[in-house]
Parts: structure tokens; C-alpha cells; sequence
């Protein structure tokens, strides 16, 4: 998930005040024969990355320090993406031991910064067509799957982090059954879909208007998993909300555009509709735990300030899925048990 830095900012490059930034300056050095840095985003994980200026133009170089982060994954699935023919950076020097690449630069803007009225039907048809284009391009055993373990894994974030460390409760012994079934539900309905490649944010702050489609960014922790993820990411934003008139419009375009490249989707639009309110859900409590990690562990609190959008996301679904109603109730008892 990246966020902006203040254009103009300029880095000092110090060993003693950031010695991975020095040894990144050093690398660039022996690639670049002068060069100046500027921060260009950071996001929720350790890497960052820096706007490198030199007399070609511009670059970023990223900084992922191991053992907390993997270029690997990075410089895989960028080759992914390109081979599918979408706008993604392109790696043009990697010292994957250490942590640092140098990148193509797509821009300064991400749709998050530039997305309106005026434009938002444009930009998400040009969203649409990028994702149905990677979908199409899937084949399995290439990227991690996305299994039951995984999803299992993500889901105890929200009793683990958004319950016991946001909410500091327990669940109740009727609670916790209701949240075995509830999360044996959810892994059951997004292991039945068709899967294709996943993003895994696939969503506004990682996408940047570009003439050759969006500029695909964040991509690194992309798996083979079920075909709803992606669209429910793009259209239940973490940061930015749609009136569902416009959701179901731009859900509607993605899945006819999906069935007529054969990506897997139902043949049923409402069937598919409640996929995605079932894998969104998945996703929606995930990410409630998520931000409640990064507030108190890594010292964030920008990100949980967006819990209230997802509990708003679920109890919207729940209102269209009967089956979740019991996720809804659940959310409506701990926020009154923590007088939240």
C-alpha cells in the first residue's frame, strides 16, 4: 500500500543517520554517473523508494531491507506482468541479497490522487481491461497458491490484532463458534471459485494513470487464488468508496469483460455478485487486522483510522448475503461489548 511523500524533499545520504540509504547510494553510484534522491513513497511494509534523478531522467530505487523483505517475489511477478502486457515497472538492475532495485518510474500520481467524477469511468475501464488481461494470462504452479492456509492465516489477523489488541476482548464462547463457522465459510467460498493470478491490492493507491493502461504497482505478494479477490479490490477501497450504483456498474463491466476472455467468472452475474461479497468479507476483516497491527506494532495509526470503512463494507454484503449476517451481528456485539 503506498503512500506519497512531499515532492521536493530532498534525502542527505549519511551513513551514520541511514546506513541502508548510504549502501543504496553507493549501489547507485556504480550504475549512475551522477545522481540526486528524493523520497517517493513508502508504504505499510519496510521498503521504500526513492525517486532517483540523473541526467536520463528519472527512476526509483527501491530499498527492502532483508531479512524483513524479498526482492525476489518483486522481480517475478513484474516479468508476470508484463508478459500479460500490462504497465508495470520494469527492473533494470537487482541486488536481490541486499535489497535494492532500480525501476522504471511510471509517475508521480496514483488514481487515488487524481480519481473523480469526471474521470473515474475511464480510469476504471482502464483498470477493468488491465486485470482481466492478468487474469487471463494465469496458469497454476507459478505463483504461491493462495489455499486454505493462507486465507485461514490472514482471517486470525482480526481476532488476533482487531478484537484482542484494538477491541482488548475475548470472544465469548458463542462468539467463538460463531466465528469457526464464519471462517470456515469464507475460506470454503473463495477455495470454490475459478483461480487466476491475484494482485492482492489491486487497488487505487497502486494503480497510476499511464497512456499504456495503469501503471501497476505493489504487486510483490501476488499468489494463484480465487478470481473475485482482485475486482472486490479495486471497487471496496481501503481509502476511497463508491455509491454501489457505480460499483455494480463497474462490477457489471469487469464481469462481462471476464466472461468473454474466458477468465472463469460464474455464468450468473448475481452468483458472482455474491462471490464477491463473500471473498470482500474475507478480505474486509483481514484488513481490520491488519491496520490494528501496523497501529500498535509498528507504529502507524494513520491506516486504522479506515476501520470504520470496512465494517461499513461488511455490513453492506451482509445485507445482500443472508450467510453473512452472522459476521455483521458479530461486529455489532464486540464494538458494543469495547463501547466502541
Amino acid at each position: 500500500m503506498l503512500t506519497t511523500s512531499p515532492p521536493g524533499l530532498f534525502v542527505p545520504v549519511s551513513a551514520a543517520s541511514d546506513p541502508r540509504l548510504a549502501a543504496l547510494s553507493a549501489w547507485l553510484a556504480q550504475r549512475l554517473a551522477g545522481f540526486t534522491l528524493e523520497p517517493a513513497s513508502a508504504d505499510a511494509s519496510f521498503r521504500r523508494y526513492f525517486r532517483v534523478f540523473h541526467s536520463g531522467g528519472t527512476l526509483i530505487a527501491m530499498d527492502a531491507p532483508p531479512p524483513q523483505e524479498d526482492c525476489r517475489p518483486f522481480v517475478h511477478v513484474a516479468g508476470l506482468l508484463h508478459a500479460a502486457g500490462l504497465n508495470a515497472p520494469q527492473v533494470l538492475a537487482a541486488d536481490v541479497e541486499r535489497g535494492f532495485l532500480l525501476l522504471s518510474d511510471l509517475g508521480r500520481h496514483t488514481y487515488l490522487e487524481v480519481i473523480g467524477e469526471r474521470n473515474a469511468n475511464a480510469l476504471m475501464a482502464d483498470a477493468i481491461g488491465a486485470l482481466v488481461r492478468w487474469q487471463a494470462s494465469s496458469r497454476p504452479d507459478v505463483l504461491p497458491p493462495y489455499d486454505a492456509v493462507l486465507l485461514g492465516r490472514e482471517l486470525d489477523l482480526f481476532p488476533d490484532w482487531y478484537v484482542a489488541r484494538h477491541l482488548g476482548l475475548e470472544f465469548t464462547p458463542a462468539q467463538t463458534a460463531t466465528w469457526q463457522a464464519l471462517r470456515e465459510l469464507l475460506i470454503e467460498r473463495a477455495l470454490a471459485q475459478s483461480q487466476v493470478f491475484v494482485h492482492r491490492d489491486y487497488m487505487p493507491r497502486n494503480l497510476m494513470p499511464g497512456t499504456d493502461g495503469p501503471g501497476v504497482l505493489d504487486f510483490q505478494d501476488a499468489v494463484y487464488g480465487p478470481v473475485s479477490y482482485d475486482v472486490s479490490s479495486l471497487l471496496r477501497d481501503a481509502f476511497l468508496s463508491w455509491p454501489y450504483r457505480l460499483e455494480e456498474q463497474w462490477l457489471f463491466e469487469y464481469w462481462q469483460q471476464a466472461r468473454a476472455a474466458d477468465v472463469g467468472v460464474p455464468a450468473s452475474f448475481e452468483r458472482f455478485q455474491t462471490d464477491c461479497d463473500f471473498m470482500g468479507t474475507q478480505r474486509h476483516l483481514k484488513v481490520l487486522g491488519i491496520f490494528a497491527r501496523l497501529n500498535y506494532r509498528d507504529g502507524k495509526p494513520r491506516y486504522l483510522t479506515e476501520a470504520p470503512r470496512f465494517v461499513g463494507y461488511i455490513e453492506a454484503a451482509a445485507s445482500r448475503t443472508p450467510a453473512l449476517a452472522p459476521v455483521a451481528r458479530l461486529l455489532v456485539d464486540l464494538h458494543a461489548r469495547a463501547g466502541a
